[in-house]
This record gives C-alpha cells, structure tokens and sequence, in this order.
C-alpha cells in the first residue's frame, strides 16, 4: 500500500488529463479526428525523446527541470538502476518532458537540449546537462560549450539556441504540465499512475512491478513481454 499511496490514484490523474485535452493537444502540436480516450493522452505524452523499446508494456513519462537538484539527483541514483534493470530488458520504455519552471536558464537549457536533440544527441546532452548542474552552469556560453564538448556542429547548435526555435516546444510541454497539476519537479507517470519527487529506486520498482502483475492478470501481458 506504501507504494500505491505514494504513486497516487490513476484515476485521480487520469481525470486531471481529460480535463486538460485541448491545452494538452495544442502543447504537443496534434491534431484531433476524434475525441480522445485515457489510452490516447498517454500515447501523446510518450512522443517524447524516450528509451527503450516502443512495444514495451510500461511507460515511463518523466516531467523535469534541468537546474532542479532533486530531478539531477533521480538521475544520478535512480535512472541507471531502471535502465539497467527496466528498460534495457525491454519492460520499460522511459519518456523524458521538459518542466522547466525554475527560472530562464532552466528554458535555455531546455531549448538547448532540443537542439542537441536536432542533431541526434538528445541523451548526451541530458546527460551533459545534469552532470553540470551548479550556479552559472547555464548561461548562453555555457551551453555552447557543452555543445562542442559532445562534437556536435557549432556553427548550427549555436544558430539553433540564439534563434528561440524550440521556445514553442519548450513552453508547451511545460504548460501541459501545470495543466496535469504539477507542481514541482520531477514528476512522472507510469502507465498513467502519478508519482512526484525524486523517490528511491524501490519506490519505482514496486510501481511497475504492481503494473506488470496487473497487465498479466487482465491478459494484457505475456510472461515473456517483462523481466
């Protein structure tokens, strides 16, 4: 029950994300035909930058803010511990969304990453980013040079990030993320369950082993789909 109560009721935050359709649908630039279930809000967050494989059973969404301590901490202890056990065995496939409410170089280094992400190195940089975490990590010339650390092509990153390109993408994602009810970083949702905060590693484990155990008694998993 532990676990439960600190992931939250699913219905709870599924009814939030309803409520939120439309803002959540301009955010990530989609177009409806027809009205969307539960199922069909969750597949658009997961259009993310993500790990793993696209079939696997859970989903992972995590809403983060790149100067936030507690979101470079879960990266640190915990998103290791998931991949190596969760989402390289193809049980999970882990989705990242940008929150970033902690000031303007939090949105630079959010638009810097999407950048990074134009040129095929969005984890890199994420990675980049987190390991560099401290005051003044994130100014214009910071994030170039983190840039050219990674090899990537100065002359078009630095184009990328002083043109505002990604502003749009950035301020959406973080927009559609109050309007779920977030309010601090991180936050994710598994397989639509809201967990906020940088909880340990068991935490996580207990979340989606719950999920897992659910799916194969509802048959929507076979034995051999997790670990």
């Amino acid at each position: 029950m532990g676990a439960a109560r600190k992931a939250g009721k699913a219905g709870q935050a599924m009814k939030r994300i309803l409520l939120f359709i439309p803002v959540l649908t301009l955010a990530l630039g989609v177009r409806l035909a027809q009205p969307l279930q539960a199922e069909d809000i969750l597949a658009l967050l997961a259009r993310g930058h993500s790990k793993g494989p696209q079939a696997a059973p859970i989903i992972i969404i995590e809403f983060s803010d790149f100067q936030c301590p507690y979101c470079g901490k879960f990266w640190k202890d915990t998103l290791p511990r998931l991949e190596a056990e969760y989402v390289k065995p193809g049980t999970v496939r882990f989705v990242y969304r940008h929150f970033a409410i902690l000031g303007q170089h939090s949105v630079a280094a959010a638009q810097a990453a999407e950048c990074a992400a134009e040129r095929g190195k969005f984890w890199e940089y994420h990675d980049r980013l987190f390991a560099s975490q401290g005051p003044f990590a994130f100014t214009a010339q910071n994030l170039k040079r983190y840039a050219r650390e990674l090899g990537l092509d100065t002359a078009a990153f630095n184009q990328c990030l002083d043109s505002g390109k990604h502003a749009q993408k950035v301020e959406g994602e973080t927009g559609t993320g109050k309007m779920l009810g977030l309010r601090g970083t991180p936050a994710f949702f598994i397989n639509g369950r809201l967990l906020v905060g940088a909880h340990p590693f068991a935490t996580f484990r207990s979340v989606i082993d719950e999920e897992v155990t659910k799916m194969k008694s509802q048959g929507s998993l076979r034995g051999g789909d997790a670990r």
